[in-house]
């Protein structure tokens, strides 16, 4: 079986020494290099030619998910796997973004990281089950807009005036307005502004 090259960026030595020690009783893992930062981690990426990068996401010398996002310019095929003691959503959402396959907690046992190089490096993808239970509790969808709702936030979007809707919509300006606070409420939008704003946003993505 060809062993999976595995690539280790983290700014603690004795974090890398006892990780490289977990990794390496495991026979289908082949630890290629270590980096305590940026330059490191570019330099052995062209010459270690890691499957996975194992990434901390806080380095002195920078962000982890931004120097993944650059290995991963740089190398596409590569995997990325965060590895941090942090299980912030935000930073798990920006690593996801960011093009990582996975995000897996420092403090976890040993079999997880494990099944998460494993699972990244197949092309699956992996978290930390303590990360995705902080990820998706108490995330209440938000409300569904009506089809006329889009329709007029769609317009705001691309800049028409309530006048200009109603008119385009064959509707009064009295429904129109009634519409965007409908909208306002549903999206827990506090002004007009940030109606707009959110109009815009939404009609770029």
């Amino acid at each position: 079986m060809t062993p999976i090259r595995i690539l280790l960026v983290d700014d603690h030595p004795m974090v890398r020494e006892g990780l490289v020690a977990r990794l390496q009783a495991v026979p289908r893992f082949e630890v290629v290099g270590e980096a305590g930062g940026r330059a490191d981690a570019l330099a052995l990426l062209a010459s270690a030619r890691p499957d996975v990068v194992l990434m901390d996401v806080g380095l002195k010398d920078g962000n982890g998910i931004a120097l993944g996002a650059e290995m991963l310019a740089a190398q596409p095929a590569i995997r990325l796997l965060m590895f941090s003691m942090y299980d912030n959503p935000e930073y798990v959402q920006r690593a996801l973004q960011a093009g990582a396959r996975g995000y897996v907690l420092k403090d976890a046992p040993a079999t997880e990281i494990v099944s998460a190089i494993d699972a990244v490096a197949a092309g699956g993808t992996f978290l930390s089950a303590a990360v995705s239970g902080r990820l998706f509790r108490g995330q209440a969808p938000k409300p569904v807009l009506t089809p006329r709702e889009s329709e007029i936030l769609a317009k705001l979007g691309q800049g028409a005036s309530s006048k200009q809707i109603a008119r385009e919509l064959d509707l009064s300006v009295r429904t129109v307005e009634a519409h965007r606070q409908s909208i306002k409420r549903k999206l827990e939008l506090e002004g007009q502004a940030e109606l707009i704003r959110y109009a815009v946003e939404h009609a770029q993505r």
